[in-house]
């Protein structure tokens, strides 16, 4: 038994759709729907009429009802009585990994400015949209810092969840001056990526998948796109191995302009476009839960507020968000 199936049922009580429900649960509705199977197996009997339109709890799935519902406010209750990290001072943190390379060390020094005694404690990253962001619903961590794209929509309940938008980056399309088209043919990276769409070439990808952020954001974008040929030759959910990867010429990626500012400035990497539709604006998007409501998750969150505050009244009207 998982507290994630009770919290699964519920929603789908409550929406009476698998889909919706899928949506809300921030999960596909495949998973979703073996979830709910899960837990009719673990109950040994079914919860759910699968032959109704919309979806109707059976006999057993109203008795249940209130029982779960019970079930999840006991131990929610009790997890956040039982927070020895948030009240020994220490907030937990979900983090994309690029994130903790390029955003986080120079947030960190801001929130440390502002409150000196802010400690963060950062879970690995899951490698996928829907991993990382069951340890914020799960209640394992405090926040969850994600990029943000309208591409990439998160379907949080905003009773329950709310953000703050803390920064800005760009997901920008790259690679090495020298690009490997084939076994033994090189040409230039520069412009590339304009060229093969105009001339119909096969270009070499470097992919993030399809189960991450960037993931899912750049396959959305790309069938927009059909004329963009590509062969996957590598594939990485992290962006700085992508990076590693595009500094030998195996192909072209897309890249947080954030993570490549060096290799751009001394010519390592190069833009393969110059069309500006082809990159991706991203907000960066802190999130809680705000049935949280420990002395230091309000404390972080009030200072994060803070800075904010600070930041919008240092910065000209005109000029453009940090990133």
């Amino acid at each position: 038994m998982e507290l994630k199936w009770l919290e699964d049922f519920v929603t789908l009580a409550e929406t009476s759709s698998f889909s919706r429900a899928a949506e809300i649960r921030n999960v596909t509705q495949p998973a979703f729907s073996r979830r709910i199977k899960q837990l009719e197996v673990w109950l040994g009997t079914p919860l759910i009429n699968r032959g109704m339109l919309p979806a109707e709890l059976t006999l057993a799935g109203r008795t249940f009802l209130p029982i779960a519902q019970n079930t999840i406010r006991t131990l929610q209750a009790a997890r956040e009585t039982l927070q020895p990290n948030s009240e020994a001072g220490m907030v937990c943190f979900a983090a994309l990994h690029t994130l903790t390379v390029t955003f986080v060390p120079a947030w960190l020094q801001l929130l440390e400015k502002k409150s000196p005694e802010t400690r963060l404690s950062l879970i690995p990253d899951r490698g996928g949209i829907e991993a990382n962001l069951a340890a914020l619903t799960d209640g394992e961590v405090d926040f969850f810092l994600t990029y943000a794209h309208p591409r990439v929509p998160f379907h949080l309940d905003r009773e329950q969840f709310d953000f703050l938008s803390v920064g800005h980056d760009r997901l920008i399309p790259v690679a090495a001056p020298r690009v490997r088209l084939q076994a033994e043919k090189w040409v230039d990276g520069a412009g590339l990526l304009d060229k093969a769409v105009t001339e119909g070439l096969m270009l070499p990808y470097l992919s993030y998948g399809f189960s991450s952020f960037f993931g899912v954001a750049l396959g959305r974008l790309f069938v927009e796109r059909p004329n963009f040929r590509r062969r996957p030759v590598h594939e990485n959910s992290i962006s700085a191995g992508l990076k590693t990867v595009a500094l030998t010429g195996a192909g072209i990626c897309w890249l947080p302009e954030s993570l490549i500012l060096e290799e751009l400035a001394t010519g390592a990497l190069v833009r393969v476009s110059a069309r500006e539709d082809w990159i991706l604006d991203l907000d960066i998007h802190l999130y809680r839960h705000l049935g949280n409501q420990s002395r230091i998750v309000k404390a972080f969150w009030q200072t994060a507020n803070a800075i904010l505050a600070d930041t919008r009244q240092e910065r000209p009207a005109d000029a453009p968000s940090p990133g």
